[in-house]
């Protein structure tokens, strides 16, 4: 097999997994008392600052944290895309948007990798936590630059990743969490193949400046913020690991490995309570917003 094909072949596998760990997660992705994505995706929607009557499309939308915001600031005379490769995120991100009464939403079950849209149809792209992980996001980035109108934008948000942490999870984690558990994972998923992937072009922010440039954007603005996360209780914050992206470990683990993993989070993540009050934990997040470079 050639070196293309192994490429794909790989990526498919990747994208396989990735769709039936959310798929099984939609139900309670991002429900469990602890608090992440939807205050990150509101900070992602004031940046990319959308207008009345745009249109936009968000790239691996979940459950709508950043797509509805969105769309409410965009108004009845605006139209609001959402797309994921779950489908079960996309149905339970319309009950969503029906229970919010948000009616200029629409949801498709789409590759966010290959967007099979119109050239030129979108004044925004929005993707937070979702367009970085794509198998080759920075070849997804110029199909993105395409879809956009003249002077349209993207914004997205991404972890602040450094060598000696553990991926995609705060930075004291690293502490508890070996890296020699990734192990388990599938081979995409490995340190080595994930420095390759991601840190590669988005730990440094003059690369991923250039990634954009070379993309067809312009304009680029990284904004590193904090985020808080907050959880009931460390075992919370634990049950809520599983319906999001670490679920793809726990789903790995040994089971003597992932019952000593969650017994060690549980403990760590108690200690950081104050009496009965939540865990809260500072989330550092990377927000980058460009314009279409015509």
């Amino acid at each position: 097999m050639n070196t293309a094909a192994t490429a794909t072949t790989a990526a498919d596998t990747y994208k396989t997994k990735v769709t039936a760990a959310f798929n099984g997660a939609a139900a309670t992705y991002d429900r469990l008392q602890v608090e992440f994505f939807t205050p990150m995706g509101r900070r992602l929607v004031e940046l990319a600052a959308p207008q009345p009557a745009e249109r936009l499309l968000d790239v691996g939308c979940g459950l709508g944290a950043t797509l509805l915001p969105a769309a409410t600031r965009i108004g009845p005379a605006g139209h609001a895309l959402g797309i994921d490769i779950a489908e079960a995120m996309i149905e339970e991100a319309g009950r969503e948007a029906e229970r919010q009464s948000i009616t200029n939403v629409e949801l498709r079950v789409m590759d966010g990798e290959h967007p099979d849209l119109p050239a030129r149809s979108f004044d925004l792209v929005l993707g937070s936590y979702s367009v970085i992980f794509l198998p080759d996001a920075r070849a997804a980035l110029a199909r993105y630059a395409g879809l956009l109108r003249d002077g349209g934008r993207i914004a997205f948000t991404s972890p602040v990743f450094t060598r000696d942490t553990f991926p995609f999870l705060p930075p004291l984690f690293s502490e508890w969490i070996p890296l020699s558990l990734l192990s388990h994972l599938p081979e995409s998923w490995h340190p080595e193949q994930l420095h390759r992937q991601l840190h590669s072009w988005l730990e440094d922010p003059a690369d991923l400046e250039a990634a954009l440039t070379k993309a067809g954007f312009t304009d680029v603005r990284i904004v590193d913020e904090p985020v808080r996360m907050t959880a009931a209780s460390g075992e919370d914050w634990v049950n809520w690991s599983h319906t999001q992206g670490m679920r793809l470990l726990w789903q790995h683990l040994p089971q003597d490995e992932a019952a000593a993993l969650r017994e060690r989070l549980i403990g760590e993540l108690d200690a950081l309570r104050d009496g009965d009050g939540p865990v809260e934990i500072e989330v550092p997040v990377r927000y980058v917003t460009a314009k279409a470079a015509r």
